[in-house]
C-alpha cells in the first residue's frame, strides 16, 4: 500500500509515569520540615501542583501540613527577609525636617 493512500492514523501518546518527589516512605506531616520546605517558594508561598508534580491528594496533604506548620510557628507565613534588609539600610531621620539655605 502506498504511503499516500494510507488512512490517517491518530497515534496514541505513550503514558510515561513521572517519578513523584515524595518517596514511598515519606510521611506528609507538619513536623517533617525537610519534606515540606521543598514545596515552598523563597517568598514562603505554597507552590502549585503543576510545579510540584504531585497528585491531587498529595497536594492537598502538603497544603494542610504547611498550614498547620505555619499556625504552630514552625514556618513563617511570609519570608520577607530581603525587604527587612533594604529597610534597615535606608537612613531614617527623626524630628522635624529643616531646610538648609
Amino acid at each position: 500500500m502506498d504511503k499516500s493512500k494510507q488512512p490517517f492514523r491518530k497515534y496514541k501518546r505513550s503514558f510515561r509515569r513521572r517519578l513523584s518527589p515524595i518517596g514511598w516512605g515519606d510521611r506528609i506531616d507538619y513536623r517533617n520540615m525537610s519534606l515540606i520546605s521543598r514545596f515552598i517558594s523563597e517568598q514562603g508561598k505554597i507552590l502549585s501542583r503543576r510545579v510540584n508534580k504531585l497528585t491531587l491528594k498529595q497536594q492537598r496533604l502538603i497544603t494542610i501540613a504547611i498550614k498547620q506548620a505555619r499556625i504552630l510557628s514552625l514556618l513563617p507565613f511570609l519570608n520577607n527577609e530581603k525587604q527587612f534588609e533594604k529597610a534597615e539600610s535606608i537612613p531614617r531621620t527623626t524630628g522635624p525636617r529643616t531646610r538648609n539655605k
